[in-house]
Formats: structure tokens, C-alpha cells, sequence
């Protein structure tokens, strides 16, 4: 055994490379297979300790697990486990935990299940009960992580900064939100956030998309972080900072600030790859340059150009899709994608098919809306598609009818060309002064008239944390600027939760207020 662990413990401090080398000596050299029959002579006299650790070693140093010695192991493991005590326990779950399924690991794992229901009260060590957590994992009963929660808790003062990051591993592993253990980890990563590997920082941030743990402050000092060391990183670093956080929803606007002077100063390192990513990051969280904005959208063109030749037919159609949510359609990629849509190229005869329709027309739309010759219509055509609204509209639609006096005061789920859709239109006169009923407006072109569109979004269609309209909404909000409309958002989750009155009050602002007829350009991003 201690043969074992300590080529165990030398060989886990080596590069990758070394251990894959060192691995394959390893296995290869005539005295581990001696020692192997030793051990499998004397496995059923052997200590408790020395049996786990036995099985641990050999499982990290690359033995198969459907040898003769790890399954004989294995069993008398099975054999032994109410003997073993804690520190045994944590082997031999961290062990279990990185081996394949097979008869013998499931019924060890739920021999273990069984031990560690019958003694959580007595383990105190965090340490003990992380690896308790990844053993068991996501099919442990609810009820097991409830009282392992407990046990985490129990013992939360004594968290460490290593522990927090173990311990969001831990809970990824099982599969479970705890919000209060999540909570204080959080804390003390942001506390040593500058001890934080880079690879542990993108782990801590896909670990939160699992559990759907959504903490600007935690996303914030990590960003906050990876911007002020950004100097340290290679620029794909930051491209796989980035991406983790556009899957939150989350945008770090001084790192994507500092990013977008890196790729201005050097785009040459952006292959096909990290291109479709940096589209995809700055397209679904709406980010748009404030400085350089022109020779940024420039570099990217001219990256895109570049790959042309060697881009598929899907990864073009995203690309200029991207930059159509942007409002900065690349005119050469933009002419190559027409001649695949004129042969039928690009809707293939698979799951993509509705995906790549809609991006498609989402292009056209923005070819047609966004072009330089496109004009604000005198009329738009209108369809009142249903007297009848959504559940989680009613509330609007009660509260506008308390306010404006009627339902003949507004529209409700209108479709408009394009097909875009808006959740209520009100009209008013020129001088924004008062309501105009809907009948007596219809016969009047919309230079007489003000329109607004009222949009009750999910908080999903935001920038995490902030009212900043991610990529899709804020294309439909210029979109409808352009059809003539005053765009007014509504984070539909805050409105829900306000009283009757509140909710009055709040939609009488957004009607009169002078803000519903500006177009701020933090919130509208129209970059031609």
C-alpha cells in the first residue's frame, strides 16, 4: 500500500504530458505486476485502511477497472464497509466517484448510500462530506441531500477558500441548489478571487448554469478579476471567460470593453472558432462598442471574409445572424449567404431545418429594416390576433383598463408585419398629451398618431441583474422603432409582484413620461 500511494502522490504533481509518459512505464513495469498479485493474495487480510487507499492508488495510476484484482478489491470492499470508518469512507467515495458503472461499483455505491444515512450526524469534516456528495451524486434521494445540506451547514463557519471550491464541484455532482451553501462559497471566492485558477474560475461559472445559481456579485468580482489580470491572459482565455458568462446571461461590460481594444489592435488570432464565439457573445448580450465601434465591426467583417472558404453552411448562417442582431450585416458574407439560400443550401433535411428558417429570415428582416433605403412607413398593417391574453398578462391588462377607461383604449396581442408580435398598443396623439381610442384612430396616417408598444419580457431576455435587453429583444425593439412604434419593456417577473395600484401608478409613468418616446442608446442598439 504505501508502494502505491506514493507513486500515486508523485505521479499526480506532473504535467499531463509527464503522466501520460509515466502512466504507461508504470504499467508496463514488470514489479507493479508482482506487487498486484501480492495484493490480490492478501486482499481479504488487509486493513481498512490499507485496503481503500489500495484500490484509490491503483484506479489513479490508470489499472483497468475490469481487471481481476480491482473488481476482487471491489468486492471485499463491499465486505468490509461497515467496518470502515470516515476517513475510509472519504477514499473510498472519491474513488468510486471517477470509476465507470458496473455491478460491483453500484453496489458498493449503495452500500455506501446506506452507511452514510445511518452515521451524517456524526461527520464533521466538510472535507468528508464533498466527497460523500460526488460519490452519491444525482441519484442519491432527495431527502440524503437534505441532510447532507444539513451536514454541510452544521460546519459552514469552518469553510475554507479551497472547500468553496470543492464544495460547488460537490453540488454540481448531486445535482443540487442549496442556496445557502452556495451563498457562503460564494463569499469566500470573491474574498480570494485572486487565488482563483483559470480554469477554476470557467468550472465555478458552468457549475452555476447547472444548479441555475444566477450571483451578479460573484460574476462580477470574477470579471471584475479577469479584467484587471487581463494582461496575463491568452486572448482564447478570455473568448472561454466570456462564452461562460454569455450562457448566464451575464455581461461583463469592462472585460468585453478591454477584449474589444485586443481584437482591434490584433484580430489576427481570431480563427473560424473564436469568431463564431466573440458573434455570439456580443450578439445575444447586445454589446455594442461605445469606442472604435467601426473599425471593431470592420475587423470582424474582415475576419468572416477571411473564412469563407472553409466555413459550413450552418456556421455562415450564424455569423451573419449574429451580426443582424447587432445591426451590422456584412455585405460579401451577406451576398455569399443569398446564392446558398437561391440553391436551397441552407435549410439541410434535419433538427437544423427550423432552427436555420428562422435565423434566415431573421437576416432578411434585418436586410430589409436595418437598410439604408428603408423608410418609416405611413401605415402599418395591424392584426388583433385575440380578445383573449395570457395569464401571466392579465394583470396588464386589468391594470390598462383601470387606467385608460376600456378595452377600446388599447389592442392587445398584435401582429405585426414581420412577424413580430406586441403584447398591448396605445395610441396617442402628436402632442403625447392624451389616449386616443382605437377606432377613431384607424382611418389616421401615423404621423397624427404616437404608437406604443408595450412588451412584457422574462427576465431571461435581459442582461443578468440589469434592464438591458439581450440580443433578440433589443433587435425587436429597433425593429419596431423603425415600424414607427415607442418601445416600452417591461420585466414582466417585477411587474407581477406588484400591488394593483402599484402596477396603475407604474404604466401611467411609462405612458406619459417623456423616457417612453426617447431612445436611450443603452437600451436601443441601432448601429447604422
Amino acid at each position: 500500500t504505501n508502494c502505491l500511494t506514493t507513486a500515486w502522490r508523485l505521479f499526480k504533481n506532473l504535467s499531463e504530458e509527464q503522466q501520460r509518459y509515466e502512466k504507461q512505464l508504470i504499467l508496463e513495469h514488470p514489479a507493479l505486476a508482482k506487487l498486484c498479485q501480492q495484493l490480490l493474495r492478501e486482499a481479504r487480510r488487509m486493513t481498512r485502511g490499507d485496503l481503500v487507499f489500495s484500490l484509490h492508488a491503483l484506479v489513479h495510476l490508470g489499472v483497468p477497472q475490469n481487471t481481476l484484482l480491482l473488481q476482487t478489491l471491489l468486492r471485499v470492499c463491499q465486505e468490509k464497509l461497515n467496518q470502515l470508518d470516515n476517513r475510509c469512507i472519504s477514499v473510498l467515495a472519491t474513488t468510486l466517484a471517477g470509476m465507470d458503472k458496473d455491478k460491483n461499483v453500484s453496489a458498493l455505491q449503495a452500500g455506501l448510500q446506506l452507511l452514510v444515512e445511518q452515521r451524517i450526524s456524526s461527520i464533521r469534516d466538510i472535507f468528508i462530506l464533498q466527497n460523500l456528495m460526488k460519490c452519491l451524486g444525482k441519484d442519491a434521494p432527495v431527502f440524503l441531500k437534505k441532510k447532507l445540506e444539513m451536514a454541510v451547514l452544521r460546519e459552514i463557519d469552518g469553510l475554507t477558500f479551497p472547500n468553496a471550491l470543492r464544495m460547488f464541484l460537490a453540488l454540481a455532482a448531486m445535482n443540487y441548489c442549496s442556496l445557502p451553501i452556495l451563498n457562503a462559497c460564494s463569499k469566500k471566492i470573491q474574498e480570494n478571487v485572486q487565488d482563483v485558477p483559470f480554469r477554476q474560475l470557467i468550472l465555478i461559472l458552468e457549475v452555476c448554469y447547472i444548479l441555475q445559481y444566477r450571483n451578479v456579485k460573484l460574476f462580477s468580482a470574477l470579471a471584475d478579476y479577469v479584467n484587471s489580470t487581463a494582461y496575463l491572459w491568452d486572448k482564447r482565455q478570455i473568448i472561454l471567460f466570456l462564452s461562460a458568462c454569455e450562457t448566464l446571461g451575464f455581461q461583463p461590460k469592462k472585460l468585453l470593453d478591454t477584449f474589444t481594444e485586443k481584437v482591434t489592435e490584433d484580430p489576427e488570432f481570431l480563427n473560424l472558432k473564436n469568431l463564431l464565439t466573440v458573434l455570439r457573445v456580443y450578439s445575444r448580450l447586445n454589446y455594442v462598442p461605445r469606442v472604435q465601434k467601426h473599425l471593431f465591426f470592420e475587423n470582424l467583417h474582415s475576419c468572416l471574409n477571411k473564412c469563407l472558404p472553409q466555413i459550413s453552411n450552418t456556421e455562415l448562417l450564424k455569423a451573419v445572424y449574429s451580426l443582424g442582431i447587432l445591426g451590422c450585416l456584412p455585405h460579401h458574407a451577406l451576398d455569399v449567404l443569398l446564392q446558398k439560400d437561391s440553391k436551397d443550401e441552407l435549410l439541410p433535411s434535419d433538427d437544423l431545418q427550423e432552427q436555420n428558417a428562422v435565423m434566415l429570415r431573421c437576416v432578411k428582416t434585418c436586410m430589409e429594416l436595418d437598410g439604408p433605403s428603408f423608410t418609416k412607413p405611413a401605415f402599418v398593417l395591424t392584426e388583433n390576433s385575440s380578445s383573449l391574453v395570457s395569464l401571466n398578462l392579465r394583470k396588464a391588462q386589468e391594470a390598462l383598463i383601470e387606467l385608460l377607461g376600456g378595452e377600446n383604449m388599447f389592442l392587445q396581442n398584435v401582429r405585426l408585419p414581420y412577424k413580430y408580435h406586441i403584447d398591448f398598443e396605445i395610441r396617442m396623439d402628436s402632442d403625447r398629451k392624451k389616449v386616443l381610442p382605437i377606432a377613431a384612430t384607424d382611418d389616421h396616417p401615423d404621423s397624427h398618431v404616437q404608437r406604443l408598444a408595450f412588451l412584457f419580457a422574462p427576465m431571461s431576455a435581459f442582461c443578468l441583474g440589469t434592464t438591458h435587453p439581450q440580443g433578440k429583444l433589443a433587435m425587436k425593439k429597433r425593429h419596431l422603432n423603425k415600424l414607427g412604434y415607442h418601445v416600452i419593456l417591461i420585466q414582466n417577473k417585477k411587474f407581477q409582484e406588484m400591488t394593483n395600484e402599484d402596477a396603475v401608478e407604474f404604466l401611467k409613468g411609462k405612458i406619459y413620461s417623456e423616457d417612453a418616446f426617447s431612445f436611450p442608446e443603452a437600451t436601443v442598439q441601432d448601429n447604422n
